[in-house]
């Protein structure tokens, strides 16, 4: 098993593969899991409904969400279900309304898994057994809306974004204790709804603690991507229609490569819009791009390089 990104040295990064024909992504859409070659070939897929969080093991099977609050493990040899977790029924959820949106492998078999609706993170082993309960803190409860991502960010830290909230928190395993918390900002608007390039609000989805100790954040419909200081001053902004000819919309997923370049997942963005942006934070310039509308539709919420390895995401 993987261990948790903060577990692993975070200033030293195998290269990342990146070639002029571009990287060989995981993802999900339009009913099929996949995997896109680097010239943009699928080289793998199966029938796969949606999902919110997904992860590559190091035997190359993959672990991803079924359903609304079930999470697998896919051989991706047989295409076969090897491993389940149902969060509507196992450690005490029995009766209550249950969702996933967050999940990661660590180490020694270990999963940890956000329980929206419960208002919970765990850590289970591979029987099932729960291993870890930490309570979290939620303003505007819902199954839906309670998290999206959730990373383990070092031994006893979590780092989960509150969509409904609006909040990024940090969390102290066991004791539920918010260490650091940031209300993502409006900027002076106000909230529009829909999922589009049109909407606008403060739903975050992902976050990321970069080496430096400042939070990475995808601000979700907020359509763009900050990233803040503990002491929670904005020193860097990637703005909605800062890219030339992209313009973001539900920003979703974050990687961080070991060039230190930026890939953002990009929502709903609708037709001629990439998926999938590499950008260089220190120009803002664009360096690659990932547009498969045609194949996986407009609801791509999260993806995998799977040619750069130890990324942050």
């Amino acid at each position: 098993m993987k261990a948790a990104p903060s577990l692993l040295p975070l200033l030293v990064f195998a290269a990342a593969s990146c070639t002029a024909g571009g990287h060989r992504v995981l993802t999900q859409g339009n009913g099929k899991l996949a995997i896109v070659d680097r010239e943009g070939a699928i080289e793998w897929e199966m029938p796969w409904g949606a999902i919110h969080d997904i992860h590559t093991l190091p035997s190359g099977n993959i672990m991803v969400q079924e359903g609304a609050a079930r999470v697998v493990e896919i051989d991706r040899d047989t295409k076969e279900v090897v491993w389940r977790y149902d969060s509507t029924q196992a450690n005490g959820n029995a009766g209550k309304a249950v969702e996933v949106h967050a999940f990661q492998p660590l180490e020694n078999g270990r999963v940890m898994i956000a329980e929206s609706g419960p208002a919970r993170i765990i850590e289970v082993d591979r029987e099932g057994a729960l291993l870890s309960e930490t309570k979290l803190k939620v303003d505007r409860p819902h199954p839906h809306t309670d998290t999206r991502l959730a990373r383990k960010i070092a031994a006893d830290r979590y780092l989960v974004c509150h969509e409904g909230d609006g909040f990024v928190r940090e969390y102290e395993q066991g004791t539920g204790r918010v260490v650091w918390e940031y209300d993502v900002p409006l900027f002076g608007r106000d909230g529009k709804g829909g999922h589009g390039a049109e909407a606008f609000g403060d739903k975050c989805f992902g976050a990321l603690r970069l080496e430096n100790g400042n939070t990475l954040i995808a601000t979700g419909n907020g359509h763009s991507v900050i990233e803040v200081t503990p002491a929670k001053e904005i020193v860097w902004h990637l703005r909605q229609d800062e890219l030339p000819g992209i313009r973001l919309a539900w920003v979703t997923t974050l990687e961080v490569l070991s060039n230190g370049n930026y890939v953002i997942g990009n929502c709903h963005a609708g037709p001629g819009q990439p998926l999938l942006v590499e950008v260089d934070p220190e120009t803002k310039g664009v360096v690659w791009t990932f547009d498969h509308f045609d194949t996986f539709g407009n609801s791509v919420p999260n993806s995998q390089l799977l040619d750069a390895k130890g990324v942050m995401r």
